[in-house]
């Protein structure tokens, strides 16, 4: 009789939709629990001769790793059925599976079941409580229940609610380095490291790591020194802090004073003391005091004098020399000036702006035979002044060479600069540039992309303006028919989504799409801003049948309130005028911007591209941030390069383009960064740089980038560069901060933590794999939806229904809410809308999304309940046995 009643109400527990092939959660708990005639099961049976079900196994408290499902098992004895109940709701029959056998001592029959639970289930269920089941088995003389299990959804937070702060403490005093693991589920068991080994707290007393997961040293050793890390864990994942610095130092103490020396020539005698009891160690304080006494030891009876006229003759000779010498050298210095062409004053700037250069460049012309009239008086003086932070965009910086016009008339020129900043970069004191230079010195292999100026013993490096490389546009191709098909571009985030029908039969196209890597051909107008690469598809002279989706990633932070986003495109004259606002109704075009990427539906081929006028100062642009290093021609030298680049994945996929060629190594997975429209500058700086093992050149731990060069840089990826130096070539691990924050707006931490050498360097993924195999596909494949779910599915919503339940609640459930007016144009808005989904959702391909919509609508089930599951499937053999496949 139990498993009479478990097995009433076949949509009990869960709904079967054959139509769409799918199944779905859904209420009626009363079906569960029924027979077939609506009998509800009882809690009980009358009793009968024998014993009480007793459970030799209960189901235990269980966690949902990610999406794989939990087993939950029972067993009892004796016992002829066994049910789980879940959340008070009785679990369906279908869902058991159950395995009987014979106790052979007791004689008594032994039954155990088991039933998977998944995360939809859990994520489902709102109650007051946490997600439970229970087993309930019968006999004949009655039932008996288990003990509660919980099944909780396990997960670890990726973020530290409290890192670890480096400290500097004297020795013997007290160290604690406070640690507050992400939250997860279960807690996350806690772990020390130091300099990447396990601590051991049991096996030194003086350390303790029990206290609420801090780590505490009673007493500071130098030994103690070193980087901390801690680590969380649980059965989800393990999480990583930043690295804290501790640094146990010593102050120095003196010595006791020497006894007093015998007496010298000048009636003097000295005493010292040295600072070795004990001497400074890790950056201690040195001693304080004087390391050296003298006096008279004449009792002031000695009285010094110049022996001789000598003394006299030799000093005045030597104040000569050293008066001709200065002469000699002022006098040069004036005559090589005078026979320049170009007189460069340099105004070193660097000790008061922390790593900043302003150029004064003041040009005179004396004589130029080049000048078009030379009756005409020229302006002799031209000056130029270039101030900003040592940042650069690959390959050189280009305001500098949009000046090479001031040069080109004067091929002999020389331009020295000497600078303290550039000396303190470790270059040499004097660069040349020269405007003849012989063809082919571009350099190659892994410095391009940077200004290099070498040692004065060298010979100068003297780059080749006109062999500088252009990028070329990324492009890819396939070719389409009337079964339509999904064309992507790897890695980059654009996509182009050709529908099934929209190309007629019996016809074919090769379509292609690019990305324009070059200088932005749509130059913004006032505030606005470029947010998105500029993609093309064609060809253009192509015409479709329906509408196409084009996805383009975008930076914006999206948000009506602060962003007012246009889509544009750009003419055969190569102007670019505006299509639709994105919030805008039209119904030539449709916009969706989700927070990534933006879905375009458009009946034309051409270039488009999205733009953003800030509304308040609240606009944020999403920024990516990432850190490359690789080693310098310097053997002791390695050079770390940061990247501010706008957060679509085809601005950072240029980014690893250009490392690739320079050898350059991802040190730490990127972070976004929010870049608020306020007009406050960037600031990149090093911080944490172990000491005696690293240092940074000075003036170079912190640069500034103006607020323009950031919010309206379409051009080359901007990055700044900071080298570091080793002690010894013996150190071959960094680690190290950077810190990237708007000046009153947002920060980010980059945790820099690597080996130089490659041969141990942990390998970071640039990108997920999920789109770089297939860069074009071809028929039913390229679709979520099989193509006789979704003829049916445009059967039953394109047509009007009194209740609305029809293709504009497809839409709503959809969260397509505005500009509806577009569907209702197009001779099947629901396909339309489909159209839509398959291009949100090409990487997920939520099918229990949309059919959950479809389950809501709540027409679906009873229009279409007389389609059997073997219809379904003979249907879709004949469309594929008719499509070739």
């Amino acid at each position: 009789m139990g498993a009479a009643a478990a097995a009433g109400g076949g949509g009990g527990a869960r709904r079967w939709l054959p139509w769409l092939g799918l199944c779905f959660w859904a209420a009626g708990a009363a079906a569960a629990r029924g027979t077939d005639n609506g009998e509800v099961l009882p809690e009980s049976i009358p009793s009968a001769p024998g014993t009480l079900p007793h459970f030799i196994e209960e189901p235990d408290d269980a966690y949902i790793i990610k999406s794989n499902p939990i087993a939950l098992r029972c067993k009892a004895r004796p016992a002829m059925q066994i049910f789980f109940k879940c959340n008070g709701e009785w679990v369906h029959q279908n869902e058991h599976v159950s395995e009987e056998s014979l106790d052979e001592s007791s004689g008594l029959k032994v039954r155990e079941v088991f039933i998977n639970v998944t995360r939809q289930q859990v994520e489902d269920f709102h109650g007051p409580e946490d997600y439970w089941c229970q087993c309930v088995a019968w006999s004949h003389l009655g039932t008996s229940k288990s003990r509660k299990a919980s099944v909780r959804i396990a997960y670890l937070r990726k973020n530290f609610e409290q890192d670890p702060q480096g400290r500097e403490v004297p020795i013997e005093g007290m160290i604690v380095l406070h640690c507050r693991p992400p939250e997860g589920i279960p807690a996350a068991e806690v772990e020390w490291l130091k300099n990447e080994e396990p601590i051991d707290s049991e096996q030194d007393e003086n350390i303790d790591t029990r206290a609420d997961h801090n780590l505490i040293i009673r007493q500071a050793r130098l030994s103690d020194s070193g980087n901390y890390t801690c680590m969380a864990a649980n059965i989800v994942a393990k999480r990583r802090s930043l690295s804290a610095t501790v640094v146990v130092y010593v102050d120095g103490s003196w010595e006791v004073w020497s006894e007093w020396s015998v007496c010298s020539p000048e009636c003097e005698h000295l005493r010292i003391r040295e600072c070795t009891a004990p001497p400074p160690r890790n950056g201690g304080k040195f001693c304080e005091g004087l390391s050296q006494e003298s006096e008279n030891c004449t009792d002031g009876l000695c009285i010094l004098g110049i022996e001789n006229a000598s003394d006299i003759a030799l000093y005045s000779g030597l104040g000569a020399a050293v008066l001709a010498v200065a002469v000699l050298v002022v006098g040069v210095t004036l005559y090589r000036r005078s026979q320049s062409d170009y007189g460069v004053d340099v105004i070193d700037s660097s000790a008061l702006t922390g790593g900043f250069q302003t150029f004064n460049f003041k040009t005179v012309r004396q004589g130029n035979s080049l000048l078009l009239n030379s009756a005409m008086q020229p302006d002799l003086t031209v000056s130029r002044t270039y101030s900003g932070p040592i940042c650069l965009q690959d390959p050189l910086d280009k305001e500098l060479m949009t000046e090479s016009s001031l040069f080109n008339p004067l091929s002999d020129i020389k331009v020295k600069v000497q600078s303290s900043f550039m000396v303190s970069l470790g270059v040499s004191e004097r660069a040349e540039y020269h405007g003849k230079n012989p063809s082919g010195t571009f350099p190659h292999g892994n410095n391009r992309g940077f200004s290099t100026m070498h040692p004065r013993n060298k010979t100068p490096y003297i780059p080749n303006l006109s062999s500088l490389p252009t990028r070329t546009e990324l492009r890819t191709t396939g070719v389409f028919g009337h079964l339509g098909g999904r064309l992507v571009m790897p890695n980059t985030g654009v996509s182009l989504l050709i529908p099934h029908g929209a190309i007629p039969e019996e016809n074919s196209w090769e379509i292609y799409m690019s990305i324009n890597q070059g200088e932005p051909s749509l130059q913004s107008d006032g505030s606005e801003v470029l947010l998105s690469p500029e993609v093309t598809c064609g060809p253009p002279d192509m015409v479709v049948t329906t509408p196409f989706a084009l996805t383009i990633p975008h930076c914006a932070d999206v948000s009506s309130e602060h962003w007012n986003i246009h889509l544009k495109k750009r003419t055969q004259q190569g102007k670019w005028e505006e299509v639709m606002s994105v919030e805008d109704e039209s119904t030539s075009c449709y916009c969706l911007l989700d927070p990534f990427a933006c879905h375009v539906l458009l009946d034309s081929f051409g270039t488009y591209a999205l733009t953003g006028e800030p509304i308040t100062d609240c606009a944020v642009k999403q920024l990516k941030v990432a850190v490359f290093g690789c080693m310098s021609c310097n053997s002791l030298d390695y050079n770390l390069r940061v990247y501010c680049v706008d957060n679509t994945p085809c601005a950072f996929q240029e980014v690893v383009s250009d490392e690739r060629h320079q050898g350059g190594q991802l040190l730490e997975e990127p972070k976004l960064l929010h870049f608020k429209g306020n007009t406050f500058s960037l600031q990149i700086s090093v911080l944490d740089i172990p000491p005696f093992l690293w240092r940074i050149k000075p003036f170079t731990a912190c640069q500034e980038v103006p607020f323009s060069r950031v919010w309206s840089s379409n051009r080359q990826p901007l990055h700044c560069a900071f080298s570091l130096e080793r002690y010894t070539p013996t150190t071959t691990q960094l680690s190290c901060k950077i810190c990237i924050r708007q000046l009153k707006g947002h920060e980010q931490i980059l945790q820099v933590q690597t080996s130089i050498l490659e041969s141990e360097r942990e390998t970071i993924t640039f990108f997920a794999q999920e789109d770089s195999v297939f860069p074009a596909q071809t028929g039913p494949k390229a679709f979520k939806i099989p193509y006789s779910i979704r003829q049916r599915i445009c059967a039953t919503f394109d047509t009007p229904n009194a209740k609305g339940k029809d293709w504009q609640m497809l839409a709503q459930k959809n969260s397509i809410n505005r500009n509806l007016s577009y569907f209702a144009t197009q001779s099947s808005p629901s396909a339309v809308i489909l159209n839509l989904w398959e291009a949100r959702h090409q990487h997920d391909g939520d099918l229990d999304s949309l059919a959950c919509a479809l389950e809501e609508i709540g027409r679906t089930h009873t229009k279409l309940s007389n389609i059997t599951e073997s219809q379904l499937d003979e249907a879709d053999f004949n469309y594929s046995r008719q499509n070739g496949l």
